[in-house]
């Protein structure tokens, strides 16, 4: 089975040079229009399409990212994986500013996102899906990410859990020394929904989270800021386009037709159809 790798991220993922063949295409879904148009193309051979999250001008806050019309939208167009990069706070001493994380565990604080495509709305798939969400990313594209980043000498933390809040704001001292206390390995803004929609459409998704900051838990630390993590994120997200760029290329060599399979069964088998029961 052939793959098409979706990317979904920000600053650092926008050169127009990155893709070969490139070409605008504007998309629509049932849940309205994805974050931005996307753009398709090849990587080493490979098709890839390009989405930012927070579109090009990063003018749509986390809670207003239509994370449903962007995993849509990728699906739609045929992506069988899904490779992301995310901004985020270290909540652990030994995760530095600089550093990735290839995520393999979440934690949810947000409060007003929708979390399934099966809503019972008009244009929605029929059904409830009761997804199960114990491995929420995929292992071995995971695995490979770590892998790839290793090679290239960058630092990299295999696993991590994230805590996912619902922004805009950052965090008080007060809940960032309790997500501290909690073991959480990292704090963003946007992986919830993002990486359950993608396991509900049956995709490979894989997230690299790139350290910017101690968020606020450190009492000896300046405290998050925009000023900072912007510092810090264009070291990161050079690194990650790096590990990218090694990464593209294996996948595609590999077979990933089980792989595939294994997650539309997954999703097949809990989905629960009117009067399926």
């Amino acid at each position: 089975m052939s793959v098409k790798i979706g990317i979904i991220g920000g600053s650092g993922l926008s050169d127009p040079d990155l893709l070969k063949n490139g070409a605008e295409q504007e998309v629509d879904t049932p849940f309205g229009k994805p974050s931005d148009s996307l753009k398709t193309g090849e990587i080493a051979g490979v098709p890839c399409v390009l989405l930012a999250r927070h579109g090009r001008s990063h003018a749509t806050m986390p809670t207003n990212v239509n994370f449903r019309a962007n995993i849509w939208a990728l699906k739609m167009v045929g992506c069988t994986h899904l490779l992301v990069t995310t901004a985020c706070g270290s909540l652990q001493e030994n995760i530095h500013p600089g550093e990735i994380v290839v995520l393999d565990q979440f934690i949810d604080r947000t409060q007003k996102r929708i979390q399934t495509f099966h809503d019972g709305s008009e244009n929605a798939p029929p059904g409830i899906c009761h997804m199960p969400m114990a491995e929420p990313f995929c292992p071995r594209t995971s695995q490979l990410l770590y892998d790839c980043a290793k090679e290239l000498s960058i630092g990299c933390h295999k696993g991590g859990t994230m805590l996912t809040i619902e922004g805009p704001r950052f965090s008080s001292k007060a809940e960032s020394k309790l997500f501290h206390s909690w073991g959480a390995h990292c704090i963003n803004m946007t992986t919830v929904p993002e990486v359950v929609l993608a396991k509900e459409a049956g995709l490979c998704y894989a997230s690299m989270a790139l350290v910017t900051d101690y968020d606020s838990w450190r009492d000896n630390t300046e405290s998050v800021n925009v000023q900072n993590v912007m510092k810090t994120f264009k070291l990161n997200a050079s690194n990650a386009l790096k590990v990218l760029m090694k990464a593209i290329p294996l996948i595609g060599q590999q077979d990933w037709s089980e792989t595939i399979k294994a997650n539309q069964d997954m999703v097949k088998s809990n989905t629960m159809l009117p009067h399926s029961y």
